[in-house]
């Protein structure tokens, strides 16, 4: 029996991927990961493979194709027809759904669990917890879960929202460049000390910045900051290139076109309602001729092009996150049956965990993978 506590199933599935869910990757590793302890997800992962995932959707008649890093989508790029199937192939396997059954608690006596519901009080030798994190609350996933989890025995290691867009305390700057994408490399350093450089398609918004490489950000700085850290972003808008390495191709730049303007040089890198923002915020002429340039000045926009200090406020949160970092710590389960070390016959699977993946649908894989342990370890029961 699915305890479900909306009215209708899989509101995540259906907003996943802008309505086309991204229900896998073509590879997916431990290192796609953060949280949990990487031995204990790759065993998980290995158990049940993204290869396996795409086979087991196909076999229900979602076909899937590849798209950029390796995304997989549905062919009919319809996040419903995920669900329906999903749906059709419980209903086969004579499991009963039972919708706007919202669980309120959760007990065990006697190797019994009562689980009351807003309907009834329920009774099972065995319990799944699947309830997601606290990412995009209006779906259902509120958190509950966790509550249920603690009651049981379990530690909950501090949650925040991951996947989510950033806010940016740079008056005016964002507005000005809203809508504007390009690539980007992020680096994260956490109480002065680097911790992680993170690149792909930055998209500058209204509010602050968003796309695959902001918001795979925003997981460190919600950590740091929950742990009371400095913590500091800077963007280079030159993945992939040294500070000596930009500096050179200006200065060859200059060299072979002596005439041409500092904006035209800048936008050789990036879009030019960026470059035109780096030039004003850094104080030089976009119109003047980079060979007019002094050295020092030059080297200023090269420190600009590669080290751009980001003023992040805050993420945008829960409502907007893709994803919960934090949950019940993986050390609590069995990663062999997704079996709780601390409560018998209780299992607990997905987000809910103390693991959290970056973008392009490892945390879809994730869900699987988690689900199909439990699954086989529940058949043998």
């Amino acid at each position: 029996m699915v305890l479900e506590g909306a009215s209708k199933p899989g509101a995540k599935i259906l907003i996943s991927g802008g309505g086309r869910c991204n229900v896998t990757n073509t590879v997916v590793t431990e290192a796609d990961f953060w949280g949990g302890k990487s031995t204990i997800v790759r065993r998980i992962l290995r158990a049940f493979s993204a290869d396996q995932a795409a086979q087991f959707f196909r076999e229900l008649g979602v076909p899937l194709h590849a798209e950029a890093d390796g995304k997989l989508f549905p062919d009919s790029n319809r996040a419903r027809d995920v669900l329906d199937r999903l749906l059709g192939e419980l209903d086969e396997c004579g499991a009963a759904l039972c919708t706007d059954h919202r669980v309120h608690a959760v007990t065990r006596d006697a190797g019994v669990f009562a689980i009351t519901t807003s309907h009834d009080t329920l009774r099972a030798h065995a319990v799944v917890l699947a309830c997601g994190g606290r990412s995009v609350p209006k779906t259902g996933s509120d958190g509950a879960g966790y509550a249920i989890a603690e009651r049981l025995g379990h530690t909950i290691v501090p949650t925040t929202p991951a996947l989510a867009p950033l806010l940016l305390g740079d008056a005016g700057w964002p507005r000005l460049l809203s809508g504007v994408s390009h690539q980007a490399e992020l680096s994260i350093r956490v109480a002065n000390v680097h911790t992680i450089r993170l690149t792909g398609s930055l998209l500058w918004t209204h509010f602050g910045i968003s796309g695959p490489v902001a918001m795979n950000a925003s997981r460190h700085w919600a950590r740091a900051t929950l742990d009371g850290k400095a913590v500091a972003i800077t963007v280079s808008f030159c993945p992939g290139q040294s500070f000596d390495e930009v500096d050179a191709r200006l200065a060859r730049f200059a060299h072979d076109r002596p005439k041409a303007a500092v904006l035209t040089a800048v936008s050789s890198f990036l879009p030019a309602a960026v470059s035109a923002a780096i030039l004003q915020r850094v104080e030089l002429d976009p119109e003047a001729p980079l060979a007019h340039l002094s050295r020092n000045d030059r080297r200023r926009v090269t420190h600009a092009l590669t080290d751009w200090p980001l003023t992040v406020t805050d993420t945008r949160g829960y409502n907007f996150a893709e994803v919960t970092a934090g949950g019940v710590s993986l050390a609590e389960i069995d990663p062999s049956s997704m079996e709780s070390r601390t409560c018998p016959g209780l299992y607990l699977v997905g987000e809910i965990l103390d693991v959290d993946g970056r973008i392009g649908g490892f945390n879809f894989q994730w869900s699987w993978s988690t689900a199909a342990v439990a699954a086989r370890s529940l058949a043998l029961r």
